[in-house]
């Protein structure tokens, strides 16, 4: 398990990138996935980091485990290797919007 420091500083880190509530996360994910004639299951819908992220988001800090930390991990460093967080574009590339929100960050939300 990480050092309190660290897990401090991963814990800002992962929700300073996923600016998406678990509400707002979860109804993406839901409507990421349905079709024109079928809409998944709450618990089957989006990629399994995005449900993850989901279940991060409804977690205490003390309730992580080190898979939780690996995924947090994984999402502050995708988010900020495909983002400029200081100077985010408008709406310049609806395809890499979505790909984001699918782990909780939307780019056009302040």
């Amino acid at each position: 398990m990480a050092d309190a420091l660290e897990l401090d500083a991963l814990w800002e880190n992962f929700h300073r990138v996923v600016n998406m509530t678990s509400a707002e996360l979860a109804d993406w994910l839901r409507v990421r996935d349905s079709g024109e004639l079928t809409e998944p299951l709450p618990d089957d819908a989006g990629s399994p980091l995005g449900q993850h992220v989901l279940a991060i988001l409804q977690k205490r800090r003390m309730d992580l485990t080190e898979d939780d930390l690996r995924a947090m991990r994984k999402v502050v460093d995708m988010v900020t290797s495909q983002t400029d967080l200081e100077n985010e574009p408008a709406a310049e590339d609806t395809r890499r919007r979505h790909r984001l929100m699918t782990i909780g960050h939307d780019p056009l939300k302040a």
